[in-house]
């Protein structure tokens, strides 16, 4: 895993994201974008595992959560998706999070609520796991 090869893997992330939002458009639960999008993925051949449980160590232990990533892709992009009127801080918090628990060097915040998911309705993160990755 490379820098490169998780940037390549968030762009074809990206594209079967914005097929999905031109195919069907804003304004529609989350769980209607989510099904479409794990059938968009599986087209493109894609690995991915949906509602993937997050692990809770806690003082050296591990904890039973209902915590869960809404997708999670190819063991290293965490995809999160929304359907809200605006992006809220504690998102990025949650996804963030998300990403540490699965040590996962990059992950994805879709909001399929917007007219450009392009210009509005998407940010990335990385994190120290990305940033020790090779070039």
């Amino acid at each position: 895993m490379t820098k490169k090869s998780i940037n390549s893997l968030a762009y074809k992330v990206l594209g079967c994201v914005i097929e999905v939002h031109k195919n069907i458009g804003p304004g529609l639960l989350e769980s209607v974008y989510h099904k479409c999008l794990m059938h968009e993925l599986e087209l493109k051949g894609i690995s991915f595992v949906s509602e993937k449980m997050v692990p809770i160590k806690y003082k050296n232990i591990f904890l039973e959560t209902e915590l869960r990533c809404d997708l999670f892709i190819e063991d290293s992009v965490v995809l999160e998706l929304k359907s809200v009127k605006e992006f809220h801080p504690i998102y990025d918090a949650q996804i963030l999070t998300y990403m540490k628990l699965l040590e996962a060097p990059k992950g994805l915040l879709i909001n399929f609520n917007c007219y450009n998911i392009f210009e509005d309705g998407q940010k990335a993160f990385i994190n120290s796991f990305f940033n020790n990755l090779d070039d």
